[in-house]
């Protein structure tokens, strides 16, 4: 049976080519939607979960929780003696820790320089603890000797070629010799750790840093004793936290708790303050959502135009009840045939996904795992055929065997209001899910394009950041920035501790405003001209000035949210005393307040911020260029009085505008990504309502020749086929207005900075939708209206 089954697939496949290739087609493509959609998915999910014993690892991370500030976020940067202390303190429930502090310098090897921006310090288990594979050396000593250093192959490979890197000896910023001892595959792509080198932490066990409680300088990860509950321990933590820095705490208005993050959820983890690889999981789940959709979508599309063949297959069916067959046997042959379909969709959806993958993987901007050789790939495909198959065959194969043997053979096709009723239910679906992705991609991209043209609060154009912490620019830093303000391409320089859009610090402050109460600020750390290299805009007060010989210890800038944090008007903020707890041994005195800012992404609501002068921890130089100038030749010009003070030193530079641009590159590809997927689905969509215009074509083609016959003209019969569709085009569109709605506003909530969600804006999506649909409707409604009455007409 089950070959003759077959056997009737292969010939319904052969004699209806046209049919069998559009339902192959519409398969093919949701099906490779869904699989390049469950790669990307796979590999979010993936990140960490590599490492052995990774249920068991977990980050220490200080839990800010300020009352005056009414906020709590992880911060991830704890003291080194936190690992120490920890070991020391809970022997029975912590096994293991690693300190990780990430860096960036001059390494030199024969001339050969790079400014490797990937280095790790770490302790010396650190390939013990983690599972990053070692192709040479050994986990547990390669890292023992305190002038040791690890790269991985490409890193290698780039300053030794195809020479044995074991036992070389590279310099690290002119001044640490370290020998190579061993050698780690390149680093998974889907780690959130990423490093090309690691050299031993150990190196700096006398520097003051090392063993200083308040000095937030390394990430540190525990491994739990097995059996132990990361939440029981927890809540031990504040008697330790009492004990070694209770004092301090106290004595500076902080309230930091400690926490322990699974090293598995690192990855989607939010509130962070780290500059490692994160993802969002409301992403992941809107691109399932959408995979799911458009395969459904397919499905359905399958349904209607398996439907609107139902008369040519009606005299099979009665045919073969008349020989015997009962509707298990009809049913199952029906399956059959669409699980065939899924089969051979499926084939061509894993042909046409190795062709787009080199375009995809670019697009992504990383390399997918090896899918041919993972068994949840197979898994995944089986699936698909199975659920496909039967989902899109079941409407088929159960309105088909149900016909009467009679009325079949007869060629009258009986399926009654039910029958009608689902299959406009399916189309309301379908239209549904395309105005609702319409709108998604319109509020996406209306959002993105605010994003782009917000007013930043300063001058992001002709911006150019170049990065100044080395030794031998930090030496002469003065001298450095007179040799550039000298250029006469340069407007103006600053040398500043964080840039906007970047990392700024984050300290504790007192102030006379709010006396007794602690309180939290980012704080920059900048020269006299930060404000007019910025572009920023004093409200009250008057700018930093060498005029006033009292700034550089004295005075400060705060913005508008920070004199709101205080209670009080800008105006009367001048003047008000102000200290940095950590960094300031004397009180500040606010000289002058700059409107508010975006001093970091826009995703983030703009929280106080003061400016001091203060001499050190500037690390970033803010070069300020005059427009109408030739560019590239101010550029060279920068790049040698750079080398003429840090020779040695790769000059690496970038602009503001590019900056900010990276900041929203992720959501640039989700919006990319949104409105390709959406087109498609659009498009399988539209397949459906082609389905459904040819069974109502079929079904009415004796009542289209009758109206001919009677004078009604082709406009009129137009009309009337494509007017019996509006209904359910309206009621998908009446369903899918409001759903839009809620999850535009959801996605919305990511950005501290949003565009309003105007009603056109969702009329326009309706609009486009509908216009979408009853073209299609159209052109299969003027096809039968245009047809011979007489062939609609004849009797058998």
């Amino acid at each position: 049976m089950l070959k003759n089954y077959l056997l009737l697939a292969f010939k319904n496949f052969r004699k209806h080519r046209l049919f069998s290739a559009v339902n192959v087609l519409g398969l093919t493509i949701g099906i490779t939607c869904c699989l390049m959609i469950f790669l990307f998915v796979i590999h979010e999910f993936s990140y960490d979960r590599f490492h052995v014993n990774g249920d068991r690892i977990y980050r220490a991370v200080r839990v800010n929780d300020l009352e005056a500030n009414n906020e709590k976020r992880d911060i991830a940067w704890l003291s080194p003696p936190y690992a120490r202390a920890l070991l020391n303190d809970y022997p029975n429930a912590i096994t293991k820790a690693v300190r990780i502090r990430p860096d960036n310098d001059l390494i030199t090897y024969n001339q050969v320089a790079f400014n490797e921006q990937k280095v790790y310090l770490a302790d010396s288990n650190f390939f013990d603890f983690f599972s990053f594979r070692l192709l040479k050396g050994n986990p547990a000593t390669v890292l023992s000797d305190p002038l040791s250093i690890v790269m991985t192959a490409s890193t290698a490979k780039k300053y030794f070629g195809d020479q044995d890197p074991i036992g070389k000896v590279v310099e690290m910023n002119k001044k640490i010799k370290l020998k190579v001892t061993g050698i780690a595959a390149d680093v998974p792509g889907n780690s959130t750790l990423d490093f090309d080198m690691v050299m031993p932490l150990a190196y700096f066990r006398n520097e003051y840093w090392m063993n200083q409680w308040p000095s937030n300088s390394v990430y540190t990860y525990v491994q739990l004793a097995a059996g132990v509950d990361a939440g029981r321990l927890m809540a031990q933590f504040p008697p330790f936290m009492d004990k070694y820095l209770g004092k301090f705490y106290r004595e500076n208005g902080f309230k930091m708790s400690l926490a322990l993050r699974p090293l598995k959820s690192i990855y989607f983890s939010s509130g962070r303050a780290d500059n490692l690889k994160h993802g969002s999981r409301k992403t992941v789940y809107v691109f399932m959502s959408i995979a799911v959709l458009i395969l459904v979508i397919a499905c359905i599309n399958f349904m209607n135009l398996a439907t609107a063949r139902a008369d040519d297959r009606s005299k099979e069916v009665g045919l073969r009840k008349v020989m015997g067959a009962v509707r298990r046997q009809l049913a199952g042959q029906f399956f059959l045939e669409s699980i065939l379909f899924a089969t051979l969709a499926t084939v061509c959806a894993v042909i046409l996904l190795q062709v787009l993958m080199p375009v995809y993987t670019a697009f992504l901007g990383y390399q997918l795992p090896s899918y041919l050789y993972n068994a949840w790939f197979y898994v995944f495909l089986a699936g698909i055929i199975l659920a496909a198959g039967v989902f899109a065959g079941s409407y088929p194969a159960l309105l088909l065997s149900s016909f009467s043997p009679i009325e079949s053979l007869k060629g009258k096709l009986t399926t009654g209001k039910r029958g009608a009723f689902f299959r406009k239910a399916l189309v309301v679906f379908q239209f549904g899910i395309s105005v609702l992705l319409v709108a998604s991609v319109a509020v996406v991209m209306k959002q993105m394009r605010y994003v782009r043209n917000f007013d930043l609060g300063f001058n992001k154009e002709q911006e150019m950041i170049v990065r100044i912490d080395n030794n031998t620019i930090y030496d002469n830093m003065n001298r450095f920035k007179t040799a550039l303000q000298a250029d006469p391409g340069v407007a103006s320089v600053s040398l500043m501790s964080g840039e906007p859009g970047g990392f700024h610090d984050f300290y504790g402050f007192e102030s006379g405003a709010r006396p007794g109460e602690k309180l939290s600020m980012n704080t920059e750390f900048a020269d006299f001209e930060y404000v007019k290299t910025l572009g920023l805009k004093i409200i009250a007060g008057r700018d930093l000035s060498s005029q006033f010989p009292t700034d550089t210890d004295r005075a400060v800038l705060i913005n508008r949210s920070a004199a709101t944090m205080l209670g009080l008007t800008p105006e009367k903020a001048i003047g008000i005393s102000i200290r940095n707890l950590i960094a300031d041994s004397l009180p500040r005195t606010v000289a002058g307040v700059v409107e508010d800012y975006h001093y970091s992404s826009l995703k983030d609501v703009i929280g106080p911020l003061v400016i001091s002068p203060r001499k050190g921890d500037r690390r970033l130089a803010l070069i300020k260029l005059k427009s109408g100038g030739e560019l590239q030749q101010t550029v060279a010009r920068i790049k040698k009085v750079y080398g003429a003070y840090a020779s040695d030193y790769p000059f690496e530079y970038s602009f503001l505008d590019e900056r900010f641009d990276e900041l929203y590159r992720s959501e640039d590809k989700q919006e990319t990504l949104l409105t390709i997927f959406s087109t498609i689905a659009i498009s399988v969509a539209c397949l459906g309502l082609f389905g459904l215009a040819c069974y109502t074509a079929v079904k009415r083609k004796k009542e289209i020749g009758v109206r001919k016959v009677l004078g009604s003209s082709v406009e009129n019969i137009v009309l009337l086929l494509s007017k019996d569709l509006l209904g359910p085009v309206l009621l998908g569109t009446a369903i899918a207005l409001p759903v839009a709605y809620l999850v535009a506003r959801q996605w919305l909530q990511g950005f501290a900075y949003r565009i309003p969600l105007e009603w056109w804006l969702f009329v326009a999506a309706a609009m486009v939708g509908v216009v979408i649909a009853l073209v299609t409707v159209s052109v299969q409604a003027l096809k039968a209206a245009m047809a011979n009455p007489t062939s609609a007409l004849r009797s058998e």
